[in-house]
């Protein structure tokens, strides 16, 4: 019945011909016919990823905020009790609003989700700017935490479903630039103005993501999910702009919900049903794993505790300064990875990030071991300016993949009935597995030493690189129904080689 109503369609019928004839010869010139514009397709992701620059500032607020609370004169004075609080309070509310999120994407949509995103994002920022007590400041942090969750899987699933696999990896990593972004401007605002400026600054970045996302369209994939046609052509129309032929790519979408029974899912039992298939379970095993390897390098370690790591390596720069250093060449090499992504893809950048941060953790590591001994036996360090150069090196590497690649992936490799749910249920894990790092980092120092612990680190991003080879697939340039094809084992390879599969 399925063959009959493929062959009752003549243009589904005479676009699988195309496709197959051209896969031999200028199959180049073709895709380039069939681009959209890309500058409406940049405008939407970008304006879908504005609130993950919160995520980037939730992270940084509390290393330019607590000394300043913690000084004498301050309008609210904290202990380290309170101060402590203060910093991972925030961490509580993120996986629920991770889970939050993922519930609401698929209930009702990628563009409502996020315009609801920014509401707790909002009043979070305000009643800190607005404390008059350290309680005020907690459910703010919370609100923020809370905020930062729910917005990270919906920003990467509508950009990745708004836009064509040639843009994909490129605007894909738009989000990760949001967070460093983020975390650099806590640095620098917060080093010349008051906390509770700072946080007023702050609130300004939601208010203005919550008013773009007004003017954006639903995704077309969500429309379509819930037989909306008509709405996924207008969709279409204002991402791809008037030239553009719609009707083909709508069409190529309705072949694949109808050939793999893509509806709405209304029951429990349905959608539970759908997590455990494959296509799911599959992609979200690889991506919690990689999750939990690249923060198990130590990126968040040298992150949240980057002045601690500074002082620790005897270097005579300033600290601060170094700090600020970080995390512009942190920004300036997720905009690279951004363009290397998508000439490149996901598993050399991976590759590449493994072996790098891997070899620079371990030599940071030595070269902590010799410190020890020598302050062990009163001599003066030398050569400082090797571990500051190997964590500077170190984040270059981490940045040009860990950082980009599986947020990426986030918004490609789930089925679009459960994309939003399994989104969130990935970022969520991400987030569990920046808790581990970073909660069990005191733990490990006063055990295995610095040199012992970071030598850990290092040692995990190389063991890395075996499951990364072996179960990492490469979706540059496949479109989503291929790679849910693949997942699902209706197809043995993701190679471009395999171009005609999601007509077959």
């Amino acid at each position: 019945m399925a063959d009959e109503k493929k062959d009752s369609t003549p243009f589904i019928k005479n676009g699988a011909s195309a496709i197959i004839a051209k896969t031999v010869v200028p199959e180049k010139q073709q895709a380039k016919e069939n681009r959209g514009k890309a500058l409406k397709q940049v405008l939407a992701s970008f304006i879908a990823n504005l609130g993950t620059i919160n995520t980037g500032m939730a992270f940084g607020f509390s290393a330019t905020v607590l000394p300043q609370l913690k000084q004498a004169d301050s309008a609210i004075p904290i202990n380290e009790n309170q101060a402590s609080w203060i910093a991972s309070i925030s961490s509580i509310g993120t996986p629920v609003g991770c889970i939050v999120s993922g519930y609401l994407m698929d209930a009702i949509g990628r563009r409502l989700t996020l315009i609801i995103t920014e509401v707790p994002l909002i009043v979070g920022w305000l009643l800190i700017a607005s404390a008059q007590n350290v309680i005020m400041i907690y459910i703010g942090r919370f609100l923020v935490g809370f905020g930062s969750g729910m917005v990270g899987a919906p920003a990467r699933v509508y950009t990745c479903e708004v836009s064509q696999p040639h843009l994909r990896g490129t605007l894909g990593a738009l989000a990760s630039v949001g967070v460093s972004t983020g975390v650099l401007i806590q640095y620098i605002i917060g080093s010349v103005t008051s906390w509770n400026i700072l946080a007023g600054v702050s609130a300004l970045v939601p208010i203005i993501s919550l008013l773009g996302m007004i003017i954006v369209p639903e995704t077309p994939n969500y429309l379509l999910s819930q037989n909306r046609r008509e709405r996924a052509e207008s969709s279409l129309h204002k991402l791809r702009g008037s030239t553009y032929n719609v009707e083909e790519e709508i069409q190529k979408m309705i072949a694949f919900k109808e050939k793999n029974h893509v509806e709405p899912l209304k029951s429990s039992k349905e959608i539970i049903k759908a997590l455990l298939s494959p296509s799911a379970l599959k992609p979200f095993t690889i991506l919690a794993l990689y999750f939990f390897i690249y923060q198990w390098c130590g990126v968040n370690i040298v992150t949240f505790y980057a002045v601690e790591v500074f002082e620790a390596t005897g270097a005579s720069v300033d600290k601060n300064w170094l700090t600020i250093s970080m995390g512009t060449v942190r920004l300036i090499f997720t905009v690279i990875g951004c363009i290397m992504c998508r000439k490149f893809g996901r598993r050399p950048l991976t590759f590449l990030s493994a072996v790098g941060c891997g070899t620079t953790m371990i030599i940071f590591s030595v070269y902590m071991y010799y410190l020890q001994w020598w302050k062990d036996n009163a001599i003066v360090p030398t050569q400082t300016w090797i571990p500051v150069a190997c964590i500077f090196i170190f984040m270059i590497f981490c940045t040009l993949g860990y950082l980009i690649v599986p947020w990426v992936m986030i918004g490609e490799v789930y089925p679009t009935q459960v994309r939003g749910i399994v989104g969130g249920m990935t970022t969520c894990a991400a987030h569990l597995s920046v808790f581990s790092v970073v909660k069990t980092f005191p733990l490990l120092k006063k055990s295995l030493n610095d040199y012992g612990t970071f030598g850990l680190y290092g040692s995990m991003s190389i063991a890395g690189l075996v499951f990364f080879y072996l179960f990492l697939p490469e979706t540059k340039g496949r479109t989503l129904q291929e790679i849910e094809d693949y997942f699902c084992g209706r197809t043995k390879t993701l190679k471009k080689v395999n171009t005609q599969t999601e007509n077959a």
